[in-house]
């Protein structure tokens, strides 16, 4: 007989294994587009050294198990609500303390602090500051200005958020304009925790502001975004010349990110279009016997899944006009040309890749057939 204690080890064992390869599973990957580097990034983030529950290794340990590139640790200037059990008066603190614990690992530490303030103009996030402390003012306006000062790159954070803005639409007033104008403000989430705003696409699209996509988790991104069950954090995929605070810099400011939220893509037509390219290959074809059905292999090399809609000239034969390709999968499409072709081109409509309010991005694929 097999001994209590022997059964124990093995489900131990088991469990262990299944919690290794979940978190194996939970390591986002992004191909390279052409001519970038592809960074994924979370630049919306709390501790407790503002209203957040964890401490700051907790951040880094997250940042490092989703395979994130870089985050910014972003707490509030004006708003500390645990302040009387954790009394800080260096506002860069969480930062330092991150950065160094971030040494071990892979892991860039952008210094950023959140600019909290009633609506006009709401929260917005400071990037690539050096003092915290001088961004401390009491006019907003000012607050800006400071932070523009130590070359922070500023976007503004959930724009929609229903304790500012009761129905959830997005007003771009006078004192926004006043910011464009200035130089002192560049991007909006688009993308804010658990929610998806049209109208701030919309804003970002027609100001030339960058599309931002963020967490801003206060407890646990494992509990918030169920990990545990295939969920994803919030990111920004941020598209560099290197690899460095300096090359992320420079992407923010030029404009060049895509946001992934649940199974929706969302970006600048360009940015979009880049990362789909890389991300949707043909790995083989062929047809079938003497037949006019070809066989196409279609391979996704993202962390994100895709939906797509046929809109070339032909019919499939195993399948209806719609097709959704996991991660990291391939999918086999039959495709009926008729009669036998050396090549021919495959058009999609990518339904959950996001170009603008209601607009899809679309893929052309190439296909060259096996002799």
């Amino acid at each position: 007989m097999i001994k209590y204690s022997s059964i124990l080890c093995i489900l131990t064992a088991v469990l262990l294994t299944g919690s290794l390869i979940g978190q194996d599973n939970r390591k986002m990957v992004f191909p390279d587009i052409e001519g970038y580097v592809t960074l994924k990034t979370d630049f919306h983030i709390h501790t407790v050294f503002s209203d957040g529950s964890v401490w700051p290794d907790i951040r880094i340990d997250e940042a490092v198990r989703d395979g994130l590139d870089a985050i910014s640790l972003t707490e509030h200037i004006e708003y500390l609500p645990h302040e009387e059990d954790i009394p800080h008066p260096d506002r860069n603190r969480s930062y330092l303390i991150a950065k160094e614990l971030a040494k071990p690992h892979d892991l860039i530490i952008v210094h950023g602090t959140e600019i909290t303030r009633d609506l006009p103009p709401g929260h917005a996030n400071a990037l690539f500051i050096q003092d915290a402390n001088k961004i401390k003012l009491a006019d907003p306006i000012e607050a800006y200005r400071a932070a523009r000062k130590q070359g922070a790159f500023i976007f503004w954070n959930h724009p929609n958020w229903i304790n500012q803005k009761e129905d959830g639409h997005v007003e771009l007033t006078s004192m926004h304009r006043q910011l464009i104008q200035e130089d002192l403000l560049h991007g909006i989430e688009v993308v804010n925790d658990l929610t998806y705003s049209d109208d701030a696409f919309e804003v970002a699209l027609k100001e030339g502001l960058t599309v931002m996509g963020t967490s801003d988790i206060h407890g646990l991104v494992d509990w918030q975004y169920r990990l545990s069950s295939g969920g994803h954090r919030p990111i920004s995929l941020v598209f560099a010349k290197e690899r460095s605070v300096d090359g992320i810099k420079e992407a923010l400011f030029a404009g060049r990110t895509v946001t992934w939220f649940e199974n929706i893509l969302a970006g600048d037509e360009s940015n979009l279009q880049a990362l789909l390219d890389a991300s949707l290959m043909i790995k083989e074809a062929s047809y079938i016997g003497p037949s006019s059905v070809a066989q196409v292999i279609l391979q996704n090399q993202s962390h994100a899944s895709y939906i797509l809609k046929n809109t070339s000239q032909y019919d499939f034969q195993s399948s209806a006009d719609i097709i959704e390709i996991g991660p990291h999968e391939s999918v086999k499409i039959l495709v009926m040309t008729n009669k036998q072709e050396a090549s021919f081109d495959m058009t999609f409509e990518v339904l959950n890749a996001m170009i603008g309010r209601r607009r899809h991005a679309t893929l052309s694929l190439s296909v060259e057939v096996d002799n």
